[in-house]
């Protein structure tokens, strides 16, 4: 793979500023931000009161604390505009949730709030090896979802050509491939492997593509799969993090030099690790739930949002500002089974070490009477033949020795799971709801 580390003189003076400047900078803008939706979003107005706190209270960076949480059922509560902090009349632009389980939460973005996201990105694309003069093909979702805009602003900011080619259409995504010969792709992992899938099937090397980053986000992946990918293509696979409630991608990216966890761009969102079952705020290098202050926004600025997310907060090593470790589960995406806590990141380590076996799985939860029931759905890689059925039975002793349940393996023929075209369903919980 080639070395792509960017020029030190190429980062923003901020990325490499000491830390007192950067929590200088923090506190300042967190007061601002504070005091933005105290004053102009009902909501916060009414949850500050509520919890005897005032903006004018916090005067350090641990003050926050003192402030009450946001949550996903405070936008639903709030839908559609509630929580915007500017009139109707000056927001610029509109995105949403898909709204699959309940409203959709709605977020909202000022002229300077996009210009802002755009810059965030685009220290993103950068910090992963991209460079103005590189073509970028984004195959995130455009629309509602922030994931294809928010790609697309950010990568033109930069200085590249972008390809908008959206999701799905995986034969004419890898035709593009082939025939533009793009740099950098941004696209959630798992359709990263249902590419992979497309040029194996057309009997073309990935590595001899034109792909040397891959930027990938919208979901939790390991580094095995990390491993996987890279090898496939021989390119960069690199990290991004972000979620719409907060801004969209872009928060946080991996610098290519280092690939070891995330760096969040803290000069425009405040990070916190809590104890997601007290909300006790825990101290750097703890694991817990990751929660947000957006320090910048005008549309719709968030007070400490929790993500469900768990990680934790580390030092920052190719840039001042902390990193964030690779999301690997959510605290929403934890299967409680037979009383074991199980992450789908934890069944996708241990299949990544198989070989006979591909990527692509799929986890089916039922119950029997008062038992829960694990099936784990996989396929054969080509080829593979009968050695993928001796992989299965290895896969469930894998299983069952290290997460500690027993699971049922069931080996598909390739190609025999559906392929998702944005983020990856999974689990498919059939277990009665009482």
């Amino acid at each position: 793979m080639l070395d792509l580390t960017p020029p030190r003189a190429s980062l923003d003076p901020i990325e490499i500023a000491s830390r007192d400047e950067i929590a200088a900078l923090q506190l300042s803008r967190l007061k601002l931000s504070l005091r933005h939706a105290y004053e102009n979003v009902p909501h916060y107005k009414r949850a500050f009161d509520a919890a005897g706190v005032h903006p004018d209270d916090c005067k350090t960076l641990a003050d926050l604390a003192k402030f009450p949480f946001t949550s996903k059922a405070d936008l639903r509560d709030n839908y559609p505009f509630g929580m915007f902090a500017v009139p109707r009349d000056k927001v610029a632009r509109v995105h949403a949730s898909s709204g699959t389980t309940g409203k959709p939460t709605v977020v909202g973005y000022t002229l300077n709030d996009i210009d802002v996201w755009a810059t965030v990105m685009a220290r993103s694309i950068r910090a992963a090896g991209g460079k103005a003069g590189m073509m970028c093909h984004v195959a995130y979702g455009y629309g509602l979802f922030t994931g294809g805009l928010g790609a697309h602003y950010g990568a033109e900011k930069l200085g590249c050509t972008v390809v908008p080619i959206s999701g799905g259409m995986t034969e004419r995504q890898v035709s593009l491939i082939e025939d533009f010969r793009p740099d950098i792709i941004m696209v959630t992992p798992s359709y990263m492997l249902a590419i992979l899938d497309e040029f194996k099937k057309r009997g073309l090397d990935p590595r001899a593509s034109s792909l040397k980053v891959g930027i990938f986000g919208a979901e939790p992946w390991t580094n095995s799969m990390r491993s996987e990918i890279e090898q496939a293509f021989d390119m960069h696979a690199v990290d991004i993090y972000g979620l719409s409630e907060v801004m969209g991608p872009g928060v946080a990216n991996e610098c290519v030099e280092t690939k070891d966890g995330l760096h969040i761009w803290e000069d425009h969102f405040y990070p916190e690790i809590i104890d997601p079952d007290t909300g006790a705020v825990l101290p750097d290098g703890e694991m817990g739930e990751l929660v947000f202050t957006s320090l910048s926004k005008e549309a719709m600025p968030v007070i400490r949002y929790r993500t469900r997310d768990l990680t934790r907060l580390l030092p920052g090593t190719a840039r001042s500002m902390r990193r964030m470790e690779k999301v690997t589960g959510r605290s929403d995406d934890m299967m409680i089974v037979r009383g074991v806590n199980v992450f789908p990141t934890q069944i996708e380590e241990k299949l990544l070490e198989i070989e006979a076996l591909s990527a692509h799985y799929q986890i089916v939860l039922t119950r029997e009477g008062r038992m829960d029931e694990m099936e784990v759905k996989v396929e054969a890689r080509h080829g593979a033949g009968d050695a993928a059925l001796a992989a299965g039975k290895h896969l469930a002793k894998r299983i069952k020795d290290t997460i500690g349940i027993s699971a049922g393996v069931n080996v598909l023929p390739p190609e025999g799971i559906e392929r998702s075209q944005g983020k990856a369903k999974r689990i498919i919980d059939l277990r009665p709801k009482n």
